[in-house]
């Protein structure tokens, strides 16, 4: 009894670190694994990385090779981003691989991946498993003789000056990036079968990806507006991806440096680098554009408790509430394009819910005059904010024998027929039988 009684005792004591785990409906105080090539990216780089801590994440700095390394414990993760600022790793060292990685993101996990003209194939297969494709030519860099960002010497055409953003508020915010970006890696392509790659900074016409020390022998494979700089994914499962071309991107040096964008007459003391990096990075750890619906109600028009079952023709009342996370609390959420389906192997009823402006959405319609299983299914997808999936089942009955309308009024010549027929059957069985 005594070693039972130790044995529960110390369960309970340990119980806390198998339960660990991050509660996705509030995504705040999150730890964050980053794996460096070197630990002098935590100084070179220091200005992003701080950004991020004061933002309540918790970064946990590991090299790339480290024996250590794992995302699982018990069967928990034990992080819930990961940041790889690790281009030339040939392995991730302890039990981290290509295989680990992608279970991660498969799990609802955060990934930000940035590379250099270094880029490993392994670094690069996580990126072509995202739905992004960097150049073959692995001395290739992202060339520009229009766009290029004006320096103290004339001539570095590998130092892109983009301003060429995807227009959304939920993914760069609402404050407009006026300097440009300024861009020095490699170059990388959307796969065009994959619907949920985006591209966020695009290079200018006149780029092309190409050995910047050699002369071109052929015509790049990837030219124009074709290449992107820095692309985001969402996955369906919500978990968020961004995939930038250049380590340099994030540096302290680029992101407070002056820009001025080639043939342009605007010069800016700071370059819009650490305004993009520090939104987009908000976009990816959920801190803008996660939703999340409660409440899901649906009654009888007059009533306030919910059936459990439905009548055809009845008229009912479908109402939920819906919110967005700003950062720091549970913000309402406002739009106009939130739709209800009342479905049954298709939506027999398509209505847009309106809003009251804090938060609840709600509809009224008749129920279809057929009855069966139905399903109440909102499913919600828009640009840069996360996928709402719900769905909840009523069945509906048809009508019974004691509710249906007696002596309808067209029906009356079936009514006039019938008593016809009887008087007739009557008249003719009295002549039958006493007539002689």
């Amino acid at each position: 009894m005594k070693n039972l009684s130790f044995l529960f005792i110390f369960g309970i004591s340990f119980f806390p670190l198998l339960c660990f785990s991050f509660d996705p409906e509030t995504p705040t105080d999150r730890r964050v694994l980053v794996l460096l090539d070197d630990f002098s990216l935590k100084s070179s780089h220091s200005i992003f990385f701080n950004s991020l801590k004061s933002r309540g994440f918790d970064l946990d700095f590991k090299l790339a090779d480290d024996p250590t390394l794992s995302l699982r414990r018990y069967g928990q993760y034990l992080y819930d981003a990961l940041i790889l600022f690790s281009p030339s790793t040939e392995r991730f060292g302890g039990s981290l691989d290509l295989a680990a990685v992608l279970d991660f993101v498969d799990s609802g996990h955060d990934l930000i991946v940035a590379v250099d003209a270094s880029a490993s194939d392994l670094i690069k297969n996580i990126a072509t498993e995202c739905g992004v494709d960097f150049d073959e030519d692995s001395s290739a860099m992202v060339i520009d003789h229009k766009s290029y960002a004006i320096s103290g010497t004339e001539g570095d055409h590998t130092l892109i000056a983009s301003d060429d953003f995807i227009q959304s508020d939920v993914i760069l915010g609402k404050t407009k990036i006026k300097a440009p970006v300024i861009f020095k890696g490699i170059a990388h392509s959307v796969n065009a079968a994959n619907n949920l790659v985006l591209k966020v900074l695009s290079a200018s016409p006149s780029a092309y990806s190409a050995n910047p020390k050699s002369e071109l022998s052929s015509p790049p494979l990837l030219t124009g507006s074709a290449i992107s700089l820095v692309s985001v994914v969402q996955a369906r499962n919500n978990a968020r991806i961004m995939i930038a071309g250049s380590l340099d991107l994030f540096s302290n040096r680029l992101l407070r440096t002056a820009v001025q964008k080639a043939g342009s007459p605007d010069k800016y003391e700071k370059s819009g680098n650490e305004q993009f990096v520090t939104e987009i990075s908000k976009w990816v750890f959920h801190e803008r554009g996660h939703l999340k619906a409660v409440n899901l109600k649906h009654n009888k028009v007059g009533e306030t408790d919910e059936p459990a079952i439905y009548r055809i023709k009845d008229d009912l009342k479908f109402s939920v509430k819906i919110y967005e996370w700003s950062g720091k609390s549970w913000e309402t959420y406002v739009a106009d394009d939130v739709q209800v389906q009342f479905y049954m192997m298709s939506p027999y009823v398509l209505k847009t819910l309106s809003t009251d402006g804090k938060g609840l959405y709600h509809a009224s319609f008749k129920v279809p005059d057929v009855y069966g299983v139905f399903q109440f299914k909102v499913d919600y997808l828009r640009l840069g904010y996360t996928s709402l999936s719900l769905s909840k089942q009523i069945p509906v009955r048809p009508f019974r024998h004691n509710e249906y309308e007696r002596f309808i009024t067209t029906a009356f010549p079936y009514y006039g027929a019938s008593f016809t027929t009887m008087a007739g059957f009557f008249i003719f069985s009295i002549l039958y039988l006493y007539n002689k």
